[in-house]
């Protein structure tokens, strides 16, 4: 992942994440609540997201529990997804920095 743009659904599970373990259905909760409704993952995207950042180190399974007869796997973000997430934080307060200066400029801002 660390030569591939991060995507806006990948940032924020793993903003998800930073705080505690969660299952899937708990993300895609999370999910909604930090970007304000912008952002629904459906299912099949929230697990190919979480596929990716286990296959690159940046989370892991943390445990299994049984909830009214259905599985719950719950996910944890690692030290490297926490850095993962430092960057991501640092790049796009950059660019909004760098847009926010041109916006000025023009007084559009």
């Amino acid at each position: 992942m660390s030569s591939r743009v991060m995507t806006e659904q990948t940032f924020l599970v793993l903003t998800a994440l930073a705080e505690e373990p969660l299952h899937g259905y708990a993300i895609v909760q999370a999910v909604g609540t930090l970007s304000e409704g912008r952002t629904q993952l459906r299912v099949g995207t929230l697990y190919g997201v979480l596929d990716r950042l286990v296959a690159d180190g940046f989370a892991e399974r943390d445990r299994e529990e049984i909830h009214q007869g259905r599985l719950r796997r719950y996910y944890k973000l690692t030290d490297a997804g926490v850095r993962a997430l430092q960057a991501e934080v640092v790049r796009l307060s950059a660019n909004v920095a760098a847009a926010s200066f041109v916006l000025k400029a023009r007084g559009a801002l």
